[in-house]
């Protein structure tokens, strides 16, 4: 798993977890629900800080909670 694989993940875990659509968290954090589709279908190959911060805002987390996830503890460096 990537980088950009576990920030999809990780959305759509919060999302079940707080039982909200893909829409609604477009909705609740003001980022285009297309902007948001495309991360969790593995469309866009680096979702920026800004629409990840939006997003915890709209979740009402921070971002350190977001990456606090076992996800994140076993992903390799990128080199690109």
């Amino acid at each position: 798993m990537n980088m950009c694989q576990a920030v999809a993940r990780r959305i759509v875990l919060l999302c079940q977890e707080r039982n909200i659509a893909i829409n609604r968290l477009a909705r609740l954090s003001a980022v285009p629900p297309s902007t948001l589709k495309n991360i969790v279908n593995g469309v866009s190959r680096n979702p920026g800080t800004v629409t990840i911060k939006k997003l915890c805002d709209g979740l009402d987390i921070t971002i350190l909670a977001f990456f606090d996830h076992e996800l994140f503890a076993t992903l390799e460096q990128e080199i690109v």
